[in-house]
């Protein structure tokens, strides 16, 4: 089996649930085809979430998560158990595992927990090749869940092919219907890209917003011209027609946007990964939020990525820097990355958020959700730098 090159953050989450020694990593195995996940009879032998990228026939590109049994007990079982709750950020798809135990009432809870996030499950009776009485199992799980079962047996490998056929049947609605670029570019169009190769770049690489929008665009046929910032003007006396679409790096879009021919419309990765990951109308709304920022007001600012910050590293001191020139120097400005993202939000008065190209959709909306459900701004640092640029309304936002 072959691996694409598509990203991680990309692919479609399966999220795997149950209790310990269910059988969860056997499935990973029986489904993927390959010994992915650590298998043993002793229960609890899965921690923290595995994530697991894979390519699997049918389905494609997509991760598992692997996750510890939501009934593991003590201290370090509660930690354990947080984990795999976190983990239902990130899911796209459950698959809630039985092994054939009456007692359900934890994975009828579980199931109601996935329902309430709006994250389609399947149920999974696993073990078949150890109960007896199979019918009467399956039917008595689905009149306690309303979810008929998949009956299938991990070690036999039996009733596998019925799982990935539910998974592509249960995708959320909205799953693979966003694009990049939106409507902002139509295929034929002549798009300059302005790219600033700066120490904050990768040596030899593109950083994968950009590797992604070029791909996208490539996909859409578009006449595709690079440039970093300090050949602009030469890209631009080059071309015998002004770009249709020119993206840029939001860092410089305001010398951009002083450059640029006013028939082509001006656009950022980091705005274009804010519709393709997140809420964009929400981003776009709350960033207004900045005009009632004071000295004493809290900012948080959270990354996807896990880097050692650089010199002008955009989230650390690009967007401070114009923050606290707009506000104030005693403004508080938190930041973090990765996961690492505050369980309680409530003291912050205003949310930006990288454009989490490291981060499935799925994951970003539900940090989206929890700041507009307790009427928290949040946006997006392309949305920010261009608002404190006074450009917001002269770019194209999707």
């Amino acid at each position: 089996m072959s691996l694409n090159n598509t990203p991680r953050s990309n692919r479609l989450h399966i999220g795997i649930y149950g209790k310990r020694n269910s059988g969860k990593s056997s499935l990973v195995n029986a489904i993927t085809g390959t010994e992915t996940a650590l298998v043993s009879d002793y229960a609890g032998t899965t921690t923290d979430p595995v994530y697991k990228a894979m390519e699997i026939y049918g389905i494609g590109p997509c991760v598992f998560i692997d996750t510890a049994g939501f009934d593991d007990e003590g201290e370090i079982g509660e930690l354990r158990v947080k984990k795999t709750k976190e983990s239902l950020n990130k899911t796209d798809v459950a698959l809630v595992v039985l092994d054939g135990d009456r007692d359900i009432e934890m994975e009828k809870e579980w199931i109601n927990m996935l329902k309430k996030k709006r994250i389609p499950v399947i149920a999974v009776l696993n073990k078949s090749d150890l109960i007896d009485n199979i019918k009467e199992v399956s039917n008595y799980i689905e009149q306690q869940t309303g979810i008929a079962p998949i009956v299938v047996s991990a070690k036999e490998k039996s009733g596998i092919e019925k799982i990935r056929t539910a998974i592509l049947r249960n995708l959320p609605e909205d799953y693979d219907a966003q694009t990049i670029t939106g409507g902002i570019v139509k295929g034929g169009d002549l798009v300059l890209l302005v790219m600033p190769q700066d120490i904050q770049a990768p040596k030899g690489r593109l950083i994968l917003p950009q590797v992604q929008t070029l791909r996208e665009l490539l996909d859409k046929k578009c006449v595709v011209l690079s440039t970093t910032t300090d050949q602009l003007d030469k890209a631009l006396a080059s071309l015998s027609q002004p770009p249709d679409v020119i993206i840029t790096d939001s860092q410089v879009f305001k010398t951009v946007y002083e450059k640029k021919p006013k028939e082509s419309k001006l656009t950022s990765f980091s705005v274009l990964f804010a519709g393709y990951k997140g809420n964009i109308e929400y981003f776009t709304q709350s960033v207004a939020a900045i005009e009632n920022l004071k000295e004493d007001s809290r900012v948080l600012i959270a990354e996807a990525c896990t880097h050692v910050p650089l010199t002008e590293d955009i989230g650390r001191e690009q967007i401070p820097r114009l923050l606290r020139k707009k506000v104030g120097e005693n403004l508080t400005i938190d930041i973090v990355s990765g996961p690492n993202f505050p369980d309680d939000i409530s003291s912050y008065d205003l949310i930006i958020h990288c454009g989490a190209c490291m981060f499935n959709r799925k994951y970003v909306l539900s940090r989206v959700e929890k700041a507009s459900e307790r009427n928290i701004p949040m946006t997006n640092y392309g949305i920010a730098i261009a608002y404190l640029s006074g450009i917001l309304d002269k770019i194209s936002i999707n």
